[in-house]
């Protein structure tokens, strides 16, 4: 049996995800979990998931689009799941049913993963499971979670945050993102790529949800820095300060940075260093090279360098990274 194999599996139980419905069920986030998780997938040659979907209230449901939903299942069985997913919630104003925060809570004190799509993240925080740690949600909710949950630090920019035992997604489409990653922590990359090409979707989705934000950007400033952008993409190892990168865009400092924050939501060093890491991610997966190699093609100049930034990016070390999602049989320490 591989070493990526689920431990659920691995002893024999099949790992069990559970979704949440509700009145007023955010169809398209529903959807992207039963896609995920409820198909069966033979041509995977594993035993996949066992997923089931359950209710605070009895039913039927209206879900979006005019649909009407009937669940089979009350809380009772969160208490036997493996992962549960809230895909999005009925309002950020409109506060969960008691029984819910309960059920989650006794979840996650077991064990159970626990997971959120856009405004599901409420729910979680409502639980008391997300102080403390990072989390995010919709662009559009993000004042509204720090306001309400100081004690949560909110990542704006992320796609998904994975905090190891509880991970959130930003809107909608993020949630693809967040829930094929969990296949992928599940079982590995050749899985997880074979689930991505059939739902035809990229294994990995780059940039964060900043770029999503609508914001006005003055056309010349936008198109001479996603050309600055391509640039730098394809020359990381190559040493880049403000002042280098407003020359090559023809931008004064100021105003490069201005461009930057209003298209990327991010300053120019934070996106440098956010995409030197991207590519010491795929180095590592597909690659033997070892840290210093790895340091030295993405620019970031030592082994000591790499593991401080790859660990405030992706919350562990490179060579963790590499024995988790490595693509290569036997391939080498970072």
């Amino acid at each position: 049996m591989s070493p990526n194999t689920p431990a659920a599996e691995r002893s024999g139980h099949r790992h069990r995800v559970v979704a949440l419905a509700y009145d007023g069920l955010c169809t398209f986030e529903y959807g992207c979990v039963a896609e995920l998780f409820a198909l069966r997938r033979p041509e995977l040659g594993v035993a996949w998931y066992d997923y089931a979907v359950c209710a605070a209230e009895r039913g039927p449901f209206r879900a979006a689009g005019g649909l009407t939903v009937q669940v089979p299942h009350g809380l009772r069985l969160l208490d036997r799941a493996d992962t549960i997913v809230i895909p999005g919630w009925r309002g950020i104003d409109v506060p969960p049913p008691e029984a819910l925060l309960r059920h989650l809570r006794a979840a996650a004190a077991r064990g159970a993963r626990v997971c959120s799509i856009c405004s599901g993240v409420f729910v979680l925080a409502a639980a008391g499971l997300l102080e403390g740690r990072r989390a995010t949600t919709h662009w559009r909710y993000l004042a509204a979670l720090r306001s309400r949950y100081p004690g949560i630090r909110v990542e704006a920019n992320a796609l998904y945050v994975d905090e190891g035992q509880v991970l959130t997604s930003a809107g909608s489409a993020a949630g693809l993102d967040m829930l094929l990653h969990l296949v992928r922590r599940d079982y590995g990359p050749r899985i997880a790529n074979a689930v991505a090409q059939r739902l035809v979707i990229a294994p990995h989705r780059e940039g964060g949800q900043a770029q999503f934000v609508q914001r006005p950007v003055a056309r010349h400033e936008h198109g001479r820095l996603s050309r600055l952008l391509e640039y730098v993409r394809a020359h990381l190892e190559t040493r880049h300060t403000v002042a280098s990168l407003a020359r090559r865009a023809a931008m004064s400092p100021r105003t490069l940075q201005r461009a930057f924050a209003e298209t990327t939501g991010m300053a120019p060093y934070a996106w440098l260093t956010a995409e030197r890491i991207e590519r010491a991610k795929e180095l590592l997966e597909t690659t033997r090279l070892p840290a210093a190699a790895v340091a030295a093609r993405v620019g970031l100049g030592s082994p000591e360098s790499l593991r401080h930034h790859f660990r405030g990016q992706v919350g562990t070390a490179p060579q963790q990274y590499r024995r988790r999602f490595s693509r290569r049989p036997g391939a080498g320490a970072a």
